[in-house]
């Protein structure tokens, strides 16, 4: 009965967090597309509030970072992490990463 282990019951590594199987070790291209088509509609928001006259602080800080078609594909797809090697790690390895904001500079000094 328990013997052929298929669909959420998979066994995985205890010592990975018994999420090995779950999260893919590179994106996928629909994936990537998704992430770009994300940071577009961002950058249609942003460009729609300035048109619009709005004026805030968080505005005019977000006014400064680059659009999407400017960003290094590096930037796109990876994320700061302290702890991970080279200080990068896969945006899709950050939970719950298609709700949250992509950061689209690096901090400096890394």
């Amino acid at each position: 009965m328990f013997g052929s282990f298929i669909g959420a019951f998979r066994p995985s590594m205890v010592a990975l967090g018994g999420r090995a199987w779950r999260i893919p070790w590179r994106l996928s291209k629909t994936r990537k597309a998704n992430v770009r088509k994300r940071l577009r509609e961002v950058d249609g928001v942003i460009d729609t509030l300035v048109a619009s006259g709005v004026e805030c602080k968080q505005l005019d800080l977000v006014k400064v970072l680059p659009k999407e078609s400017e960003m290094l594909p590096k930037d796109k797809y990876t994320t700061f992490s302290r702890t991970a090697k080279n200080h990068r790690k896969g945006v899709h390895k950050v939970p719950h990463f298609t709700k949250r904001p992509i950061p689209r500079t690096t901090p400096t000094g890394f």
